[in-house]
Parts: C-alpha cells; structure tokens; sequence
C-alpha cells in the first residue's frame, strides 16, 4: 500500500476514506507544521496532502525525499507551491477546482453585502445596547439595481455574477479573454482593467493571484473607480495593495472594503482594524462542510488515480 503524508487534519469522511486507499501518516494534532516536520514525517512516503496555510518552498522541495511523486493540493490555488522547482524535482502537483465555487461566490456577495450594509459597525452598537433609531443611522449603500464590476469571470466569477442577477445588477467584467456569448449571460466585458473600474459602483476580485496580478488594485487602478465605490476581495490577498487600499478608504474613494484574504494573512495590516467601514472574515471562501468534504474527495482522488492507478491526475497543474 502506498503511503502519504497528511499535513493537516482531514474532515472525518475524507479520513475514513483516504485510510481504505493508502497507508496514513496523518497530522491528527492539526497544528502548522514545520519544514523539518514535513521532511522527517515524509521520510519513505510517496506522496503529501497539503494545505493552503503550507508554504512548500523550493529550499523544501530540495529536502524532500526522492520517494515522493506528487503533491496533492487541498485548494483550488497553489501558489502555496514552488511548481518550478516541483517540475525539476519531477513531483507532480494536484490543486482540487470546481467544488468550492458556489461556496466562494457567496461569500463573495457577503463581502459585498456586509460591507455596503455596514455590518460591523452594526453590530457594535447591538452589542452595546446603545443604539438610537433615526433616519440617517449606519446609512448604508444598496446593490439592487446597481453596476458590479468582477476581475476574473472563471468559474466563481460567474457564479458570482449569476447571484448578482438576482438582485438585478448590470454585470461588467475584466478577464484575460472575452466569455463566449453563453457564458457571459449580457454581461459587458471590458479589455482594460481601468474601463471596468470605472464602471463598478460595486467590485468583486475574483481572479488567480501570483506575480501577474500582484498589486492589481494600486493608486494608480484605484484612481479609475467611482467615489464611493464597495469593492470585495475573496480571491488572494496580494491583488490589493494595502497602504493605496488603506488611503482610498480614507478619502472616500472606497466607502467600504469588505476581505476574506490578506498580505501575509493572518497577519492583517494593523491600519485595516482601525477602521470601521470594513467587513473582515478569516479567510472563509470554502468553509462548508458540503464543500470541504467535496476538496477533500479531489485530493484524495488525484493521490489514488496517480499512485494506485497510474492515471494521470484529473486535476493536474505542471
């Protein structure tokens, strides 16, 4: 049987399951564990399950026993992973698309939601027992009827434009290439990022991160967006660029930022908790049972068709 190397606690339905296929070396404590952990627990294994808070560098990788073939991703991203150096050491890499999603979207219209309402700032003053009603009180902004704006139409990009009809939005989008007609639903795409800006009332981030949209939203994109737009980022933390983010907040550009990703997360810029207009999660995009579960069975799936069948995986990326 072969054996692999769990790098944090599975749910309990993909742990049953991944014991009927492999012999487990399984990280029951679920705590983070070091690069020297990872090398000595995978000592003779021919494959690793890891997760998105993994940094699998390529100092790691080098270190990492000849034995092991492939490394399954418990993510639909993997820039947690040097592919570069995965590809030299010849390890295959597995990330788990599809199945988070719808999951991903509706938290994406949360951060929207949340935001634009002034959530946070309601429930202060619920838990303060201090409130006062009057016309004017925690006047939020209201996205019926209103322009969103989406960086990235792939599949939760869609999703969330396909929500976003409900409550009857004019759908815009930036992509790397235009949606044939039967995605794109009416949709209005925009081939320069500062054409889309300059539409969105309401902005949704839903594109890859990595080098390419590294700092996408900066003083000089941010410049193009409505005074007083909503903007949501459920994506990677390193499309924004805090401190422009942070002074676009401050003069109004931005009247509400709503994130469930950060720079360096969990390491949340401290000059973000010191304003009230924002509606923060602790990187929530796939947290439902439904959903983890259903991540878990693509890792574990891409492990069994490339270590017990042979197959290529499914879900390859390099």
């Amino acid at each position: 049987m072969k054996k692999v190397l769990i790098t944090r606690k599975l749910i309990e339905e993909n742990f049953i399951n991944i014991q009927n296929k492999f012999h487990v070396i399984h990280n029951q404590s679920d705590k983070k564990l070091s690069d020297n952990d990872i090398i000595k627990m995978s000592i003779g294994c021919d494959g690793i399950l890891t997760f998105p808070n993994n940094n699998i560098h390529a100092d790691l990788l080098n270190k990492l026993s000849d034995s092991i073939k492939i490394i399954a991703n418990y993510a639909v991203g993997f820039g947690n992973i040097d592919i570069d150096t995965a590809n030299k050491k010849k390890i295959l890499v597995t990330n788990t698309p599809e199945v988070l999603t719808e999951a991903t979207a509706e938290v994406s219209i949360l951060l929207l939601l949340g935001a634009s309402r002034r959530a946070y700032e309601g429930r202060i003053f619920a838990e303060n027992k201090n409130w006062e009603w009057s016309s004017d009180f925690l006047i939020g902004k209201q996205m019926t009827n209103k322009k969103l704006g989406i960086i990235g139409m792939g599949r939760i990009g869609r999703a969330v434009a396909d929500i976003a009809r409900g409550f009857g939005m004019e759908i815009h989008y930036h992509n790397r290439s235009r949606l044939p007609e039967n995605l794109e639903k009416g949709a209005i795409f925009h081939e320069q990022l500062k054409d889309l800006l300059s539409q969105s009332e309401f902005l949704s981030i839903n594109c890859p991160g990595g080098k390419d949209n590294t700092n996408l939203l900066n003083k000089e994109t941010l410049k193009y967006l409505p005074d007083g737009a909503v903007v949501a980022n459920a994506a990677r933390g390193e499309i924004i660029n805090d401190k422009d983010m942070l002074d676009a907040i401050r003069v109004g550009k931005v009247f509400a930022l709503g994130l469930d990703v950060y720079n360096g997360e969990p390491q949340i810029n401290e000059e973000y908790l010191k304003l009230k207009n924002l509606f923060l999660l602790p990187h929530l995009g796939s947290a439902t049972k439904k959903t983890r579960i259903a991540m878990g069975e693509r890792a574990i799936n891409n492990l069994d068709e490339f270590l017990n069948k042979s197959l290529k995986p499914k879900d390859q990326v390099n």
